[in-house]
């Protein structure tokens, strides 16, 4: 799946949109109806997105691209990505391809535990209680297991159970109880959330509390994702930068996020970039794993980077990204949409911590990416020649006018509508 660049092949983003599905047909064991699907032809309906959400008036369609030269773990790996931003999928693909001649990325998961929290208020004595559920561990754990036993079959179902007690909250103090709850496969909000509702009556006549809030914590901090990659140094050359300055500069802009969160903020969105574009194709929900990387990466009381840098021995670039990242690959969207079926077949995973191993390698991607770009020429330039065609189209430029309006603006350093639009007038009054 390697993109040639010699000879009479053309690069993959040269290739029209027909040519582009052609690809896939011949290259991949995609079928026409998935292919329709992902190309928007035969994506998701409105009929079908009635039975998704409420109130439904239509469906609202995202570019979807694909990332090229990812090897993880040692596979090869075409990654769909649907995000609107230009450069986030030239970005992934050019990193990867520095990675691959490294061996590309090297990842693994935990076990995939969610936690389903439960707030007990309203207790006398809170030491007293937490112990009495401790107490009752093994009883909680049975009756939690009693809720989903398909699932229990495939191996999942309640691992632990852990209280904490607050003791300094705007309420005074009140217990926590943490159900760890292993969802095999699935995102797992609904497990989860089905299982601490069932234990509430059993918690509160344990405790002689109330238990109010009953619902699963987005800080999956026990389905944990992780990759690594390795770049030759060799491969970091560019223009009249020698590898070590890119090397260093890489490493000093993490440092800068490492020790800064004002600038950790905007290091961390450029992970999110990736991560988020595989999660939205693949139906899963971004919002959860947004809310989780950035918890994650303020776990210890100051927000930071989620991803180090350094070198090894011999002088190579060395990364490792390491988050939250409940995904699933049954239930929800992952199943109800079209084209988020056939994004995960295009991946060719078969468990939900396979799917979690290729997003995080390409968040990690992503940011080496971004770093590479500030450590060199700057984020603008490459971001500008992609977004110049937006704002061609934006200003009135239909067909072969858009490339053309969109060099003109890049080679005069002036990408703005305004003056996208002063070079259509002055074409138009070329040709009145």
């Amino acid at each position: 799946m390697a993109e040639t660049s010699t000879g009479t092949t053309p690069k993959f983003y040269d290739l029209t949109l027909e040519q582009r599905w052609q690809w896939l047909q011949t290259h991949t064991n995609l079928s026409a109806e998935e292919i329709a699907a992902l190309s928007g032809k035969a994506g998701l309906s409105a009929e079908q997105a009635d039975h998704m959400i409420e109130n439904v008036i239509g469906t609202f369609a995202l570019p979807l691209g694909i990332a090229r030269h990812f090897v993880v773990n040692g596979r090869e790996v075409l990654v769909p990505m649907a995000v609107e931003e230009p450069s986030v999928v030239a970005g992934a693909s050019f990193a990867a391809r520095l990675a691959r001649a490294g061996g590309g990325f090297t990842a693994h998961t935990t076990e995939p535990h969610m936690i389903g929290q439960m707030q007990i208020l309203d207790l006398p004595d809170p030491s007293s209680a937490r112990l009495r559920l401790l107490e009752a561990r093994e009883a909680l754990l049975a009756e939690a297991a009693a809720v989903d036993p398909v699932l229990q079959r495939l191996g999942g179902g309640p691992r632990d159970l852990e209280v904490r007690l607050i003791e300094s909250s705007p309420i005074g103090p009140f217990l926590v109880l943490h159900l760890i709850y292993d969802v095999r496969d699935a995102m797992g909000a609904n497990a989860v959330n089905t299982a601490v509702e069932r234990l509430a009556g059993r918690v509160q006549a344990i405790t002689g509390g109330r238990v109010l809030l009953r619902i699963l914590s987005n800080l999956a901090d026990r389905r944990l994702a992780r990759a690594r990659c390795t770049i030759p140094l060799r491969e970091l050359a560019f223009g009249d930068f020698r590898p070590e300055t890119v090397r260093d500069g890489i490493i000093a802009a993490w440092a800068f996020a490492a020790a800064d969160p004002y600038r950790a903020a905007t290091h961390n969105k450029g992970i999110m970039n990736g991560v988020d574009a595989v999660v939205i194709a693949t139906g899963n929900d971004w919002r959860a794993v947004e809310a989780g990387a950035h918890a994650y990466a303020a776990r210890s009381g100051r927000y930071t980077s989620l991803s180090t840098w350094g070198k090894d021995a011999e002088g190579n670039l060395v990364g490792t990204l390491e988050m939250p990242l409940a995904v699933g690959i049954v239930g929800g969207a992952t199943r109800v949409h079209p084209a988020a079926r056939a994004a995960l077949k295009l991946m060719g995973v078969s468990t939900a911590r396979e799917l979690a191993e290729i997003i995080v390698s390409v968040g990690l991607a992503q940011n080496l990416a971004a770093l590479r770009a500030l450590a060199t020429e700057g984020i603008q330039r490459g971001h500008m020649a992609l977004h110049a065609r937006q704002v061609a189209i934006a200003a009135g430029a239909t067909g072969e006018m858009i490339e053309r309006l969109a060099e003109q603006l890049v080679r005069e350093n002036t990408v703005r509508i305004d003056r996208a639009e002063e070079i259509l007038r002055e074409w138009s009054q070329k040709h009145s």
